[in-house]
């Protein structure tokens, strides 16, 4: 399989992988009667949903907008409270607060780096509406505790999996665990689309609402003239294009062989820097098969010796990165809700130490090493 891009003298941390099949598959819709709102989307839809176990499946235009399509589907407004892990990217909070909705944070576990159950059933309050479990650098999170409670409570339990497309939970796989759940298909994700995302759920009423919002509210009654349409609740243009589904349906051929690849890659990456001192490995589930997104070691010295070799890495050409300053962190989140340092320290701490190193499915076994010397060299 010729692949059509190339990784340069930089290595990053995460890259896609486009090959000749890819690029026949766009340059097809690109000669087609359809750019956007075409056949493509549907099937595209139907193929993700298939390979994930779910009912219905609602392409988008990213994963933002899938996040903020599933929220407004789960009838998140002014008010409610979404519980969810302050290690996560900020479209997770972002798409809550434009709802009008706080976001409630719970501490992580340090062994899966993903929500406490625990914690998050501590914050659950009358304004609680959703739990938003985020699935961090491919781990799914302990959905039968978390379903337990979201039951117990009378909650929506969502899943923001858009690390862990392909990944499974007690031999499930992310996309049937949750009563809704959002994928993103950026380029550095399990598949791309170069932009792109989707909504999963088992649920009418979410999809039928989620499908209305994508469109700008857009609702068609059945035996109404071909022009006319009612707008029933406001809605945004989160579509996505013929262009891109294609470019999905042929990556998602593709996704089996990504994730052996990644899979693979983080046993070497085990295997080559176990024992190794001042350096923390991410723990493997018994549970779960993670999808592997991201690799994420710590630094044991804590952040000042972080940011230390994470310059020097850099500055030889492999692309770490840190994956993520706490959402608590962040200016916004503090002065609009008066969260501070020291509200959630197994986040923190995870923060100080983290380093995403190199893993994607192109990477070779030469690469890997290189980046396992380099960074052994620094500890």
């Amino acid at each position: 399989m010729q692949r059509v891009s190339r990784i340069k003298k930089y290595l990053p941390y995460g890259h896609q992988w486009i090959d000749q099949e890819d690029v026949r598959a766009v340059v097809k819709i690109l000669r087609s009667e359809w750019l956007t709102q075409g056949p493509l989307v549907e099937e595209f839809e139907n193929a993700v949903a298939k390979y994930c176990g779910a009912r219905y499946a609602l392409a988008v235009s990213s994963g933002t907008a899938a996040l903020h399509v599933a929220y407004f589907a789960a009838g998140i407004q002014k008010g409610d409270e979404v519980i969810m892990s302050p290690l996560t990217f900020a479209a997770t909070a972002n798409t809550a607060v434009f709802l009008g909705a706080k976001p409630v944070f719970a501490d992580i576990k340090e062994d899966t780096l993903n929500i406490d159950p625990a914690e998050a059933e501590k914050r659950i309050t009358k304004k609680t509406k959703v739990i938003m479990a985020v699935d961090f650098a491919g781990r799914p999170c302990e959905y039968k505790e978390l379903s337990r409670i979201a039951r117990k409570h009378k909650l929506v339990l969502m899943a923001d999996a858009a690390h862990s497309l392909g990944a499974t939970y007690k031999g499930k796989k992310v996309g049937q665990l949750a009563d809704i759940t959002t994928l993103s298909f950026h380029p550095v994700k399990a598949i791309t689309t170069g932009e792109g995302g989707m909504v999963l759920t088992n649920n009418r009423k979410f999809a039928e609402k989620a499908r209305r919002f994508r469109n700008h509210g857009i609702e068609r009654k059945p035996g109404k003239r071909g022009w006319y349409y009612e707008i029933a609740e406001p809605g945004l243009n989160y579509r996505i294009t013929d262009i891109q589904c294609a470019l999905g349906l042929s990556q998602l051929k593709k996704l089996n062989g990504f994730l052996r690849r990644r899979r693979e890659l983080a046993r070497q990456y085990r295997g080559l820097l176990k024992g190794v001192k001042r350096l923390i490995l991410p723990t493997v589930a018994r549970e779960a098969q993670s999808a592997w997104h991201l690799y994420p070691v710590q630094i044991a010295k804590g952040a000042a010796r972080r940011k230390e070799v994470f310059d020097k890495l850099r500055q030889q050409g492999i692309g770490v990165q840190v994956h993520y300053m706490p959402l608590h962190l962040h200016p916004f989140y503090k002065r609009k809700f008066g969260y501070k340092r020291g509200d959630f320290p197994n986040a923190e701490r995870y923060y100080d130490r983290a380093l995403s190193i190199p893993l994607f499915p192109a990477m070779t076994n030469l690469q890997q090493k290189h980046v396992v010397q380099a960074l052994i060299n620094l500890l």
